[in-house]
């Protein structure tokens, strides 16, 4: 393992790879203008591309220097506040374009935007999460419109005021528990997240003296986004555009919340009594230094770090070993595939989950109510 100095993390051939995302958008327009097999040429690329690259680039230990000024960042800048614009136009083509192309029948179009919600939620929903971090209001800004393109815009208030917050507590819905799968996992969130996001927004108004309808209150701007882009798809389509917006905006949230089951599953903060919990720590996610797929999803894998240091910009995040980080056996494609088959999710993962509680945690002989969720909420949690 070696650290990268600021002068090379700065050197464009350090950044180049992180460009490989950018590799969806003429596939997509290959597959609205070929027809034919490159309709599924997106998950091709984006799933099985990148895990056979894995297989042969092997991981990735090295780290960038966390001291590399912000200066120096200035490529990576651009590869994620260009995405956006670059996302929004294909969207907004394909959206005119499919329903009114001769040569492609209901299958392909389908297919074809089932492709744009892989690239909308594999690629685009990573890009939003890493502008989100951000102080600038322009890159924060950015990330709003891409959750507002795939209608998840609740997710900015649950993932900044609740899952950081709470992650490994009961507090957080999207800390999957041991032994849940991924079907049932993912009814959960979709019930539970819109309002933990709506009771965060609440207690944060009412602790600045606003009631929950106050013009600060962000679900305006969220309702606002959505609305746009919902008529912004049937002004361009149709009412089959519409349907083809809603579409790639549900494969989108199901891609996005196949990474969040497997970023966390099984993994929780020790309950200290008094409705405390320990620190977040690397430990607290499951990391993974598969190099092809952090090119892909820029860094996304490494997320025992963001959690440690949310504020780190992507190229900065750091690598952590077995004993203090726990590791995905293979990169995220090939572990959300594993993931919709719960059979075989288990097998692969409680055996690592529960090694990591003997390694973390030997102390700990009763874990019942960790499984299910059940300690005492976080002191304060709203």
């Amino acid at each position: 393992m070696t650290t990268l100095s600021p002068q090379e993390v700065a050197r464009p051939r350090a950044a180049l790879p992180f460009f490989l995302s950018y590799g969806t958008i003429p596939l997509a327009f290959l597959g609205a203008f070929a027809g034919g097999f490159w309709v599924i040429a997106l998950p091709v690329y984006c799933w099985y591309l990148f895990s056979m690259l894995d297989a042969v680039t092997g991981l990735n230990l090295d780290d960038a220097s966390p001291d590399t000024p912000e200066d120096h960042l200035g490529l990576y800048r651009l590869l994620t506040m260009a995405w956006f614009p670059a996302q929004f136009a294909t969207l907004c083509f394909m959206l005119w374009y499919v329903p009114q192309a001769p040569h492609l029948d209901l299958g392909a179009r389908l297919g074809l935007f089932f492709g744009i919600g892989v690239m909308t939620g594999t690629i685009g929903l990573p890009y939003a999460h890493e502008l989100l971090h951000q102080s600038p209001r322009i890159e924060r800004w950015l990330g709003d419109l891409l959750l507002a393109s795939v209608l998840y815009s609740h997710f900015r208030s649950e993932h900044l005021r609740v899952h950081h917050i709470y992650v490994g507590t009961p507090r957080d819905a999207v800390t999957a528990r041991y032994n849940e799968g991924f079907h049932r996992y993912y009814a959960r969130v979709l019930r539970d997240c819109p309002r933990s996001a709506w009771a965060a927004e609440k207690a944060m108004l009412a602790r600045r003296g606003r009631p929950v309808w106050h013009l600060s209150n962000p679900f305006w701007r969220y309702g606002a986004l959505q609305l746009a882009m919902l008529a912004l798809a049937l002004l361009l389509g149709g009412w089959a555009g519409l349907g083809l917006f809603l579409f790639q905006a549900g494969v989108a949230v199901w891609q996005l919340e196949l990474t969040n089951y497997v970023e966390h599953y099984g993994l929780t903060r020790r309950y200290l009594g008094d409705g405390r919990y320990e620190h977040v720590q690397p430990r607290h996610s499951w990391n993974a230094a598969h190099r092809a797929t952090n090119w892909l999803l820029i860094n996304l894998q490494r997320h025992s770090d963001h959690h440690y240091k949310p504020d780190r910009r992507f190229p900065l995040l750091q690598n952590y070993p077995a004993d203090e980080a726990p590791q995905l056996p293979f990169g995220y494609p090939m572990m959300t595939f594993a993931a919709m088959i719960p059979p075989l999710w288990r097998r692969v993962m409680n055996p690592r989950v529960r090694a990591w509680r003997k390694t973390f945690y030997p102390d700990i002989t009763d874990w019942h109510d960790y499984n299910k969720g059940r300690t005492p909420l976080p002191h304060g949690a709203p």
